[in-house]
């Protein structure tokens, strides 16, 4: 990667860790507080354990970093020779970390670039590998910013969960959305829209929501090269049967991955959890 521009991310874009290596991104991690313990997402807290504590009831929420997390994030990138960050995070809309990496980015030795992206997930891994690779062509901070930005447009977001009870509880999703989801005993599914977690539609069984999810991201993902991934809290059976017909039926896709969610997502979503990214490239 190029030493002039340096790319940080958070640990909600779920890279895979060779990814990140490969293209010296760095990720910082959110925070899981489970009880009266904060644990760093991706080393302090598995999936597993997520899903056991939530279907026990245990109380768990989520925390942005602190912005001195970041600043000594920036100041140690800067030490290894960069000479301008760009800081590509999960949508304001679901988290204070755009907001965190700003107060860094003021005081950091370095020009630091934070770009809120409206995403999460890969659809968050996605830009920011795009930024990395024009970074390791030579590209400016202007040009990185740029291709996140576009990869971020060609990008859509849908997911399926069981029920809309832990978004609810997070506060990520209204009340009377969720209310009326139990009600009718219905299987949402869901999308990013402008940042926020919107709903898309309601479909009676699991089984048909999934088919229907297949349907829309295939449609969204049409003709045209596009990457894919498919995330998951503990469904992986579900996912990989997921990922295969896409595979079958997405004529463009360049690169599909799959890959279970981590905490800080899992803890809003729940067990069950089965989504769908799709970039163009």
């Amino acid at each position: 990667m190029s030493r002039h521009v340096a790319i940080v991310t958070d640990s909600t874009a779920y890279l895979p860790q060779r990814t990140m290596e490969r293209h010296g991104i760095t990720a910082v991690p959110l925070t899981v507080v489970l009880g009266d313990q904060a644990l760093e997402e991706g080393t302090e807290i598995s999936t597993r354990s997520l899903a056991q504590a939530l279907q026990k009831r245990r109380s768990v929420t989520t925390s942005r970093p602190s912005p001195q997390v970041f600043a000594e994030t920036y100041r140690r990138i800067a030490e290894a020779g960069a000479t301008g960050i760009v800081s590509l995070h999960l949508s304001a809309e679901l988290s204070g970390t755009h907001d965190a990496a700003v107060l860094a980015s003021r005081e950091a030795p370095v020009p630091v670039r934070v770009v809120d992206t409206g995403m999460i997930a890969m659809a968050l891994g996605f830009c920011a590998l795009a930024a990395a690779v024009t970074a390791e062509s030579g590209g400016t901070v202007d040009e990185a910013v740029t291709a996140a930005e576009k990869r971020a447009a060609g990008t859509s977001a849908l997911f399926y969960v069981d029920t809309l009870d832990y978004l609810r509880r997070g506060g990520r999703i209204g009340a009377a959305q969720a209310l009326l989801g139990s009600a009718l005993a219905v299987k949402p599914l869901l999308q990013l829209d402008d940042g926020r977690i919107e709903p898309l539609e309601k479909v009676r069984t699991a089984s048909k929501a999934i088919a229907r999810l297949e349907e829309l991201a295939a449609d969204r993902a049409g003709n045209a090269p596009v990457d894919i991934a498919v995330h998951h809290l503990a469904a992986p059976d579900r996912a990989s049967a997921l990922a295969d017909r896409l595979r079958a039926r997405v004529p463009g896709l360049v690169e599909l991955h799959v890959s279970e969610v981590g905490a800080v997502i899992g803890a809003h979503t729940g067990p069950g959890l089965l989504g769908v990214v799709v970039s163009a490239r």
